[in-house]
């Protein structure tokens, strides 16, 4: 604290660009207890910086973060490999306003966490940054201790990767929680045919129980295979079973809950109408963040 009471300036600082330095660092890892440990580390050496000779504290703040995350990413990389079944993003419920914001929505979505999974660590930084917070070429390399060049070209191939797996067309929340309507409608009267409606013929389910609770260990493909999953709880719900319809990770959801205690979170996709991906989160580890809004910005 300075004589006035108020916050010295690097407190200030980073205090007034956390949400965006969580956003960065929980987009490079998908998990929200990581990324709170990346700010942890961040805030220790930013503490230790000489203000007067930042010119940036934003892109300061972002390299630093930048670089821990990487860390730390390649660390989850080999837990990642020993992982029980799918491993799924941690869910955040986050506010209503962060749908409306659709770049940020779909950044941090579920389908787009696990597209970014997909890459190397130094592609998945440098898509994040250029993509999402839209950091100049030559702040990335910096961060990535790569040359603005290189930069370039890893963004190129990032930006193409992921182009080839996202999803496509923008949906708007409307019809997003139209979609969710349906589906937690069918899987309360547990109608088969109301849920085959709602599901794409090439819909996928994945189920992470992280090998603590009970999930499927391979990705379920189909909409007949997908709507018998679902339909097989219904016989529970009111029987000590509820759902919840939540935003999670900027999208619709529903939280379902065992006697009221949280027993997981049911993430969707929706392209068209039609959902298109769903994920199951039950790994107990993952879900003390949906019980609070986390604030997500760019």
């Amino acid at each position: 604290m300075t004589e006035g009471g108020r916050p010295d300036p690097a407190t200030e600082a980073f205090v007034a660009h956390r949400n965006l330095l969580f956003t960065v660092a929980y987009e490079m890892l998908g998990s929200a207890a990581d990324a709170e440990d990346v700010l942890q580390e961040t805030w220790l050496r930013w503490a230790n910086v000489d203000l007067d000779t930042v010119l940036g504290q934003r892109a300061y703040l972002v390299r630093i973060t930048t670089r821990q995350a990487l860390t730390r990413l390649r660390t989850l990389g080999r837990r990642k490999e020993s992982y029980v079944g799918p491993w799924l993003p941690e869910p955040l419920l986050t506010a209503p306003d962060v749908a409306e914001d659709v770049e940020l929505a779909d950044s941090v979505s579920m389908a787009m966490l696990l597209v970014l999974e997909t890459l190397t660590p130094t592609e998945r930084a440098v898509f994040v940054l250029r993509e999402v917070f839209d950091l100049d070429y030559d702040e990335i390399a910096e961060a990535v201790d790569k040359s603005p060049a290189a930069v370039r070209q890893i963004a190129h191939r990032a930006r193409a990767h992921v182009a080839a797996r996202r999803p496509r067309g923008i949906v708007s929340p409307a019809e997003m929680r139209g979609a969710l309507k349906a589906f937690q409608r069918a899987v309360e009267t547990g109608d088969l045919q109301s849920l085959l409606d709602i599901l794409a013929p090439d819909v996928v389910a994945l189920t992470d129980g992280g090998g603590v609770k009970q999930a499927q260990l391979r990705p379920i493909v189909g909409a007949d295979r997908v709507a018998r999953l679902f339909a097989a709880g219904s016989d529970r719900v009111g029987a000590g079973m509820s759902l919840e319809p939540v935003q999670v990770n900027g999208g619709p959801a529903l939280i379902v809950r065992l006697n009221g205690e949280i027993d997981g979170v049911v993430a969707m996709r929706v392209e068209e109408g039609l959902v298109t991906g769903l994920y199951l989160v039950r790994n107990p580890e993952k879900l003390s963040r949906v019980e609070r809004e986390t604030a997500v910005s760019r």
